[in-house]
């Protein structure tokens, strides 16, 4: 019974986690539409946000994939100075610091284009 139950928790986080990150992302966007509908509707001036370009987007998730990728890195060699075996594991930080330096060269062609234009 106690194996089956751990299963059941697994697969109840694994499918409950996102699900209720995704309602929360959605319920806060819809509050802060209905929120900005009744100013307008009282006659309040509301500014509206500005876009980021997408060199400012690709740069933004080029910085926060290299800095996840190099703490997990990071966190697994100070592990692995105990545990030997947690080397593999910081090896898999190569993944995301790769996907955040490709981020970095299209900010950098993103720029490059505009200034060719």
């Amino acid at each position: 019974m106690d194996g089956n139950f751990v299963g059941l928790a697994a697969v109840v986080m694994a499918l409950g986690i996102p699900m209720a990150a995704m309602y929360t992302f959605f319920r806060v966007r819809k509050l802060r539409s209905d929120e900005r509908m009744a100013a307008i509707a009282r006659g309040a001036e509301v500014p509206m946000q500005v876009e980021l370009s997408e060199a400012a987007r690709s740069r933004r998730s080029g910085i926060l994939l290299v800095a996840g990728a190099l703490g997990y890195i990071a966190t697994f060699v100070l592990i692995g100075r105990v545990e030997p075996d947690a080397m593999i594991a910081a090896t898999f930080g190569i993944i995301p610091l790769a996907v955040g330096i490709g981020f970095f060269v299209d900010h950098a062609l993103i720029r490059r284009d505009a200034k060719a234009h």
